[in-house]
């Protein structure tokens, strides 16, 4: 497998291929309940808030190499290219860890065909302590986004859902996109549930800054990697779909700091 260090367009990114002859490992059966990020961010900890979802998902994307994606007007870029998901251990172990969290433990970064973007959330989620009712973690984005847009007007959840015309993301929340139907884009402030009627394949990543214009975002099976994402936003802050991320619910995240 080749890596550049140097920008990537789009075009040339798709003729890169992952798990190609490559032998899958052993998995390593090392029980979920030791599993800790290098910051020692485990379960046990008592602190909920915005900033150790933060902390946990910036560790991540630190492990895997520090990926960075960049979209604009003009398409996608990769400045720098990080590890991958079957770069071996300790990557692929890495991605088992974030199946382990939605219970299915014999997969790992060599099984290139199961994405695991909702189980990387879902694992942050896990990791910062958040119960089941916070956060019903699941190997499907569909599901704890259907969850929030249906208690959206309950009592103290702690992510409300917003359609992206509504509310600009904040450090801390959830954006979420449809995928899987090529040169789609839904209609721009439609109703999140509306959307969710009609495409079960979403993807989500963690906002984790925010500057002028400007959100930085960090997602798991993004290009084969934890990569961060630079998404440039409206003249009015609000999130701009594209063809590669047709961008429709922000989950606000009412978690205290």
């Amino acid at each position: 497998m080749i890596k550049f260090l140097i920008a990537i367009s789009l075009s040339t990114l798709m003729l890169l291929t992952g798990c190609a002859g490559k032998k899958k490992p052993q998995i390593s059966q090392r029980p979920p309940s030791q599993i800790l990020t290098h910051g020692q961010a485990g379960t046990g900890m008592a602190a909920r808030g915005k900033q150790r979802i933060i902390k946990i998902a910036d560790q991540e994307w630190d492990f895997f190499g520090r990926q960075t994606i960049r979209m604009d007007e003009s398409g996608e870029s990769i400045p720098h290219v990080g590890h991958w998901e079957d770069d071996s251990d300790p990557w692929s172990s890495r991605v088992n860890w974030y199946w382990r969290a939605v219970s299915k433990p014999g997969l790992d970064g060599f099984d290139c065909k199961e994405p695991w973007s909702a189980a990387f959330i879902s694992w942050v989620m896990q990791q910062a302590g958040l119960s089941r009712s916070q956060f019903p973690g699941s190997d499907a984005h569909w599901n704890y986004v259907q969850y929030f847009v249906d208690r959206a007007g309950g009592p103290y959840p702690a992510f409300v859902s917003h359609a992206i015309t509504e509310y600009s993301p904040k450090p801390g929340d959830l954006i979420c996109a449809t995928r899987g139907s090529h040169g789609f884009i839904p209609v721009y402030g439609q109703d999140p549930s509306a959307v969710l009627r009609g495409h079960s394949k979403l993807h989500c990543d963690i906002v984790v800054e925010k500057r002028g214009n400007l959100i930085q975002s960090i997602g798991g099976n993004v290009r084969n990697s934890v990569s961060k994402t630079q998404l440039p936003l409206g003249s009015n802050g609000l999130l701009k779909p594209s063809e590669r991320r047709p961008w429709f619910v922000v989950l606000e995240n009412r978690l205290g700091s």
